[in-house]
């Protein structure tokens, strides 16, 4: 690494791949704990010589070979690390100061430091005590996709009929020249790699891929007993829920019954592209869905859910990921967590190719809502997307204002009621703290900024109100 590579690493600052450590004479066992951390996680590099705001320090030249040993001893004893984990060192040289990087790689094991286990959160190493956190662990780390786990004793006449029927239909609405439509069932089940053979113990039959996607309600609950999504409406009543629909049953059906009552409770905003209307919605319905059942772990007890608020569609499922943090366009790496459901899926025209998803909810987030969705992966993968708000009352009697897309563009629908509510929680919070902002208002009236200042102008000019500061800092208070 170049002396400008390092400044370009310090400027990112400190993440769940890279920490910064200052170094006496001998590393601290803080240094120790990240390395630890970092093998259990997807890796990184520690650069000892930089504080934690990425001031240069430096570490003496002199002992720098004495630090090199002091960590591969500390690393190879096995009273300090079990087991041992792998790990490089490079020098840097700078004008600043000589900096020591140890870059340590994701490791197959589940490694503890002085008998304790460490795992990376963000910019953090965190003790791992709880159990069901252990396990996570030791699921992250396995080297065979769970999906493809053989269950000997499971027979053909244990998955449904009508179900291998409607893939077929499925298939042939998509393709009608497609190669599996020319197939029996025990050969397509074959094809889709629903039917394996473990080439190690030469045990062969149906997999836990077969059993989600085309098993009876009975067998999947047999074989996977904590198998279940919530989906949930919480807009008025925020302590329970508005509504709820709880699916248990195969991923064909859940996904026809998740996707009807997402769509039935999300405003269809009208939408353009390319000067043709779309259903922006049914499109982020079709990729979150499809992702929360596709990408999923079903050997994890964590129940997926599905929530849907006033600020949009929520998602969160158990994964196996060796990456932690906000997924972007930007920096996302495409990784199949289920490969043989993925690749069913895309067969009967659910899903696309892998990658495409997360490009879909980006694009037509922002033609939706004119919104940022919001992805984050990890033991549980979350995903955020902003919806238009429905015209609804709330407990308190408040009215939220309909907003609808028109050209890319969100349009307040200036019919909506509520201007007398807002102009009461004006004067409610103006009451309670003398000093208010706009976005303080907005929050609380369940109002856009723009309608809020619409308001608080017609205050000013009314005589009833009085602005103090500039812009962003700028408040209000009682003339």
């Amino acid at each position: 690494m170049t002396p400008h590579e390092l400044k370009i690493k310090i400027a990112q600052g400190e993440g769940i791949a890279q920490e910064f450590k200052r170094c006496g004479s001998m590393p601290e066992p803080d240094t120790f704990e990240t390395i630890c951390s970092f093998a259990n996680r997807q890796g990184g590099s520690i650069f000892l010589g930089i504080d934690d705001k990425g001031n240069i320090l430096g570490i003496n030249p002199k002992l720098v070979r004495d630090i090199e040993r002091n960590i591969a001893n500390v690393t190879c004893n096995p009273n300090s690390f079990n087991p041992a984990p792998a790990f490089e060192t490079e020098r840097i040289s700078t004008d600043e100061g000589l900096i020591l990087r140890i870059w340590v790689p994701a490791g197959p094991s589940v490694y503890r430091y002085k008998n304790m286990i460490y795992d990376r959160r963000a910019d953090a190493d965190v003790r791992v005590c709880d159990d069901s956190q252990i396990s996570l662990m030791y699921l992250r780390k396995q080297s065979i996709y769970s999906e493809r786990r053989i269950y000997p004793y499971v027979t053909i006449e244990d998955l449904r009929p009508d179900l291998i029927e409607r893939t077929y239909d499925l298939i042939r609405l998509r393709d009608p020249n497609h190669p599996w439509l020319s197939l029996s069932r025990e050969q397509m089940l074959r094809a889709a790699k629903l039917y394996s053979r473990d080439r190690q113990t030469g045990e062969q039959g149906l997999t836990l891929a077969s059993v989600l996607l085309l098993g009876n309600d009975e067998v999947i609950g047999d074989v996977c007993p904590a198998y279940k999504t919530d989906a949930i409406v919480r807009r008025r009543n925020l302590d329970r829920y508005d509504d709820r629909l709880t699916v248990s049953t195969n991923l064909l059906d859940a996904y026809d019954q998740l996707m009807a009552f997402v769509q039935a409770r999300t405003p269809d905003a009208f939408v353009l592209e390319d000067g043709v209307r779309i259903s922006a919605r049914n499109i982020i319905c079709r990729e979150l869905i499809s992702n929360l059942l596709i990408h999923r772990e079903y050997t994890n007890p964590f129940i997926a859910r599905v929530v849907i608020d006033n600020a949009g569609i929520h998602t969160e499922n158990a994964s196996r990921a060796l990456f932690e943090g906000r997924v972007t366009l930007d920096d996302f790496n495409p990784m199949p967590k289920n490969p043989v459901i993925a690749g069913f899926f895309t067969q009967i025209g659910r899903a696309d190719d892998l990658g495409s998803g997360t490009r879909n909810i980006y694009r037509y987030s922002h033609l939706y809502s004119g919104q940022e969705p919001m992805l984050e992966d990890g033991d549980v993968f979350k995903a955020f997307v902003p919806v238009p708000h429905e015209t609804f009352k709330s407990d308190d009697g408040r009215v939220l204002p309909y907003t609808k897309q028109r050209d890319g563009k969100i349009h307040e629908n200036d019919d909506a009621s509520g201007g007398d509510d807002v102009d009461a929680v004006i004067e409610r919070l103006l009451s309670k703290h003398g000093l208010v902002s706009s976005s303080e208002i907005a929050q609380e009236a369940q109002v856009t900024s723009r309608t809020v200042l619409r308001h608080l102008t017609k205050l000013m000019q009314s005589g009833k109100i009085i602005a103090e500061g500039e812009n962003r800092n700028r408040r209000y208070r009682s003339a």
